[in-house]
């Protein structure tokens, strides 16, 4: 699915989605209603993994003014997230001190995508790319209103000044 229009499968609110926590149950997104939130496909073993200590930082300086990284598991490229549930979140917890949320593991390219990412791959990021998520670590700002505000690529770290501007924006508006 390819779009250039940046509504995606919007049909409502990114977090009307169900998704279930990383250690079982519903991960219940609606709780974030009115918060911004940074959803990221994370993987353990991905050259890009030390991205989860600036996710972690983001997480620390934001969240009391209504701010949330949701970090969704992924092992679609080339196996990067292999583990089990409880493997994944004693690698986040004990290697980088993650304490924001994550989901369980889900596909988010190809016919098993979750119907998450449906929602998220037909925004267009600031090269122009919209459609299949690229790698580990592509970013979606989800505005206080459940809508997404903006997609950064893999490559872009959690504290790149276009990431800490845009999740400014969404908490002082």
């Amino acid at each position: 699915m390819t779009t250039t229009d940046n509504t995606g499968d919007n049909t409502g609110s990114v977090l009307d989605v169900e998704i279930d926590a990383l250690q079982g149950g519903s991960a219940d997104l609606s709780r974030y209603a009115g918060q911004a939130v940074l959803v990221v496909n994370v993987a353990s073993k991905c050259g890009l993994t030390p991205q989860y200590s600036g996710l972690e930082r983001l997480q620390e300086r934001y969240a009391a003014q209504g701010f949330t990284v949701l970090g969704v598991p992924c092992n679609q490229f080339l196996g990067q997230e292999p583990g089990s549930a409880e493997e994944i979140a004693e690698f986040c917890s004990a290697t980088y001190g993650v304490t924001f949320p994550l989901t369980e593991k889900i596909e988010v390219n190809g016919e098993g995508r979750h119907a998450l990412y449906e929602r998220l791959v037909g925004f267009v990021d600031a090269e122009g790319h919209s459609g299949d998520i690229r790698w580990n670590f592509e970013k979606f700002l989800i505005g206080r209103d459940g809508t997404v505000v903006a997609r950064f690529s893999p490559q872009t770290e959690p504290e790149a000044a276009e990431v800490v501007t845009a999740v400014e924006a969404q908490l002082a508006g």
